[in-house]
């Protein structure tokens, strides 16, 4: 590489192997001046708003979260479990005045009447209908997820009490490994605040030993979902009588 010098017409002979790729200014030893490389730098080649051609306003864009939505029961379902809405609400007053107002050890342990569970749904299609309309029976708020995305969208929201997940749900984007990794990666505290149950085909119903192994609360054999509702409030209980006095200790109430 030759550079002229402006000033004495001077021609250096500069080794390219050691010429970088930003530019550079050297000495002429003649006349002791300052000789720009005269390389072009990045940004002059690449004016600001454009990389390599690709124009800066190509951003991805971000898509909008799509959680699973609450699952909806018939509206002939709907008039019979609000025959009477009156005597419904003076239940739920009465269930609020009910309460002491004592802190600490002395304030209610139990769930309010008024505060229903919010439970998420990924199991597959064919048994969804009926999973969510007996657990909303049981008064539950239920959510359905019919993909992994609604699913984990669902659940980074951090409101549900209560997580049912079948190994077969969504196989084709690996559901089950998803919502998994979702409860895996909660906080301590937050962990404590979800229930997880495991739906098998296979495994035993009530078996606390395999229900350790998979990192979960509870397992029900798919057989048995026509006691569903029973045996999670079953299992709920003894869940709550195990965090009773550390539950009471924080004042918060029972899951």
């Amino acid at each position: 590489m030759i550079i002229v010098c402006q000033k004495c017409d001077s021609r250096l002979q500069v080794d390219e192997a050691k010429v970088p790729a930003r530019p550079f200014v050297v000495r002429c030893p003649k006349c002791n001046s300052s000789i720009d490389s005269g390389l072009t730098s990045a940004t002059e080649e690449h004016p600001a708003g454009t990389i390599a051609e690709i124009p800066a306003s190509e951003n991805a864009r971000f898509e909008q979260p799509n959680p699973a939505p609450l699952f909806q029961v018939d509206q002939k379902a709907d008039v019979i479990g609000l025959e009477n809405p009156i005597e419904k609400l003076t239940e739920l007053l009465s269930g609020l005045v009910s309460q002491p107002s004592a802190a600490g050890r002395n304030m209610p342990y139990g769930r309010p009447v008024w505060d229903r569970r919010k439970a998420l749904i990924c199991v597959p299609e064919e048994h969804s209908e009926s999973i969510a309309r007996n657990l909303t029976e049981a008064g539950y708020q239920v959510f359905v997820a019919m993909d992994t995305r609604q699913g984990v969208d669902r659940m980074r929201e951090n409101l549900l009490d209560l997580v049912l997940l079948d190994p077969r749900f969504d196989p084709a984007e690996q559901g089950h490994v998803f919502i998994t990794r979702e409860v895996s990666i909660l906080r301590p505290t937050q962990r404590r605040r979800l229930f997880f149950v495991l739906l098998s085909p296979s495994l035993r119903t009530m078996d606390n030993h395999t229900a350790f192994l998979n990192n979960v609360n509870a397992i029900i054999n798919v057989n048995e979902l026509a006691d569903l509702p029973k045996i999670i409030e079953h299992r709920l209980h003894a869940y709550n009588e195990l965090y009773k006095e550390f539950n009471q200790v924080l004042g918060i109430s029972a899951l």
